[in-house]
């Protein structure tokens, strides 16, 4: 792999104890980072950061619940001094069924967890990277943020708040030295899949033209350069990642 420079750089990776997460963990910490790998699976967190090395440790938290989260970020400060990076990578793909056919509360739970997780995330974070002079935040959305993938009108839609609330907090927080960018990759073979039906993974494997699923290292290593210090110049930027699906 490519080096990156994250040393001395503190990390926090929601979801990080899996798929996206965990291998953008792997690769901060092998870039020189501490990471608090923030899941509402405490046990399944610890394991991930045992795993990974000294450098990592396991917060449970759950992102759509602001107290909780005001709680984790004290731990995280506790432990490490400060919060450098912020990644926003928590999130579940929900059932899929038409519009019609999805339940109400189906939907506010796609969204909780995909978007008002990152918002409360940022909320809580941000006046310490203010306070400090410095940060970095990556919102891992999706290719369907751009699109609306049929029948995950949920996840496409919480995805697609997550662009407009990176380009947002993008630009006020632009004439500070805090970065603020989205990532959109096509599917990754992650737990998520679970989730899906088989129709609706063949169906987003169908529109990359590479004719494969993002790797999570792939993935991984984008997610480090916008975490570094060399990403000084974009933000409130969507890069992709969807080997060629995107059309804009």
């Amino acid at each position: 792999m490519n080096k990156i420079d994250l040393n001395g750089r503190c990390a926090v990776v929601t979801g990080g104890a899996q798929g996206f997460g965990r291998a953008i963990t792997e690769r901060f910490v092998a870039s020189g980072a501490k990471v608090a790998i923030w899941d509402h699976d405490i046990a399944f967190a610890e394991k991930t950061a045992k795993e990974v090395g000294d450098a990592a440790i396991a917060v449970g938290v759950d992102v759509s619940d602001l107290a909780a989260v005001e709680k984790a970020r004290d731990a995280t400060l506790k432990a490490f001094g400060k919060i450098d990076i912020l990644v926003n990578n928590a999130g579940i793909a929900g059932i899929n069924k038409t519009v019609w056919e999805t339940d109400l509360e189906e939907w506010r739970k796609v969204l909780r967890i995909n978007l008002d997780g990152p918002f409360i995330c940022c909320k809580a974070i941000v006046p310490s990277m203010l306070k400090q002079g410095y940060g970095r935040i990556v919102n891992i959305a999706s290719i369907a943020g751009k699109e609306g993938n049929p029948n995950a009108a949920h996840y496409s839609a919480s995805k697609a708040g997550l662009i407009a609330l990176t380009k947002s907090l993008g630009k006020e927080l632009a004439s500070y030295e805090i970065a603020v960018n989205a990532i959109t990759p096509a599917a990754a073979r992650t737990a998520i899949f679970d989730q899906m039906t088989q129709q609706h993974i063949d169906f987003m494997l169908s529109k990359i033209p590479k004719n494969r699923f993002v790797l999570v290292e792939e993935l991984a290593a984008m997610a480090a350069w916008l975490a570094s210090e060399d990403c000084s110049f974009s933000t409130g930027a969507v890069f992709d990642i969807s080997g060629g699906r995107a059309t804009y």
